[in-house]
């Protein structure tokens, strides 16, 4: 009787100790089906399928620079796309696809001012004139609001905005580079980044892994535990997929997030400066819901429920915490009950109160 009761496990340890070493991993990449609508460099525009949607507004997804558009569609269960397609939601993606050096000009200017705008637009017409839900991750979020603030007339119905840090001061990870850049000012993190036309993708990558340096030093006790759990172990690798994934930053977009934001803490102040003039946060006029997580080293609570204070002209800002790290307030375990359902409880206000 024990052989038996043991076998199948067993057999979950050997075959998942095989796919992880020579097998090609613990399970096929899997994305949730969309079709391309739009194809322009840094701004292709896909729809997610869904049988039916319920007739309301449709949901732009806008991604961070320096990570896959696919970080709001890693694999079945760590889906926010396929979330709310299969909500019936109308769901659509803006991906921004790779970085190079010819892209070194590229500044937070051409996303407020084009890129996102335009996807707005394209979406909302595809909508009858239908106002779009933004959904924003980190500084896919930042984009978000500075677009609805700076860009009001644009047909956004709100903003959510996950894991973004608002009040720089309170993350306590880069305390040290703010210090240092009192007396150097960006010199030390943007020189060499100048010169390479940008912040390349093998350093964004190691940077994001330090962040979670304790998940990487324990990683090989971490399979060693859950070798038997073969959706533990699948979720893993998603993560680990990602951050492979992760694309680079253009030169003039990081020296801005590092003179603007890491040093200037501008978002904190209420305004942002482009080369196409300052945008003053008070004049976005939409419901915000601002989500903070748990265990964010890159976007601690207090920078984030920070957003109750600059967004002045918003109807309503709604802050909510949930549990997870960075990327797991978008696709953790614990996403669909926490994250996912703020999100949705959101939707559904403003949508009631606008109806």
């Amino acid at each position: 009787m024990l052989d038996i009761a043991w076998n199948p496990t067993l057999n979950t340890l050997t075959r998942n100790a095989w796919r992880l070493s020579f097998g090609g991993g613990i399970a096929p990449v899997q994305r949730t089906p969309s079709t391309r609508i739009h194809e322009a460099p840094h701004q292709d525009l896909y729809r997610f399928d869904t049988t039916e949607t319920d007739g309301g507004r449709p949901v732009l997804l806008v991604p961070p620079l320096a990570a896959p558009a696919h970080c709001f569609d890693l694999r079945p269960g760590q889906s926010l796309a396929a979330h709310l397609a299969d909500s019936g939601k109308a769901a659509y993606l803006l991906d921004y696809g790779t970085m190079g050096y010819s892209d070194r000009g590229l500044g937070f200017e051409d996303w407020i001012d084009d890129f996102i705008p335009a996807a707005v637009d394209r979406v909302s017409r595809l909508h009858d004139g239908a106002p779009v839900d933004l959904i924003g991750w980190s500084l896919g979020g930042t984009m978000s609001l500075l677009t609805a603030a700076g860009r009001n007339y644009l047909p956004i119905g709100s903003v959510t905005a996950i894991g973004t840090p608002i009040d720089y001061e309170s993350v306590t990870m880069i305390a040290p580079l703010r210090m240092v850049g009192r007396f150097t000012g960006d010199r030390p993190l943007t020189t060499a980044t100048r010169a390479m036309g940008g912040l390349p993708a093998p350093l964004v990558q190691a940077s994001y892994r330090f962040t979670a340096l304790q998940r990487e030093l324990t990683k090989p006790w971490f399979i060693a535990r859950n070798l038997h759990d073969t959706e533990t172990l699948a979720r893993m690798e998603s993560i680990d997929r990602f951050m492979a994934d992760m694309p680079g930053y253009p030169a003039r977009f990081f020296r801005q997030v590092c003179t603007e934001l890491i040093l200037g803490n501008t978002l904190a102040a209420g305004s942002f400066d482009t080369r196409n003039g300052s945008i003053t946060l008070a004049d976005l006029a939409v419901p915000v819901l601002a989500i903070g997580g748990t265990e964010d080293v890159i976007a601690p609570i207090p920078s984030v429920r920070a957003a109750t204070d600059v967004f002045t002209g918003s109807p309503s800002v709604r802050f909510e915490s949930a549990p997870g790290s960075h990327l797991g307030l978008v696709a953790g375990p614990k996403a669909k009950e926490s994250t996912w359902a703020h999100i949705d409880g959101f939707l559904d206000g403003v949508v009631a109160q606008t109806a």
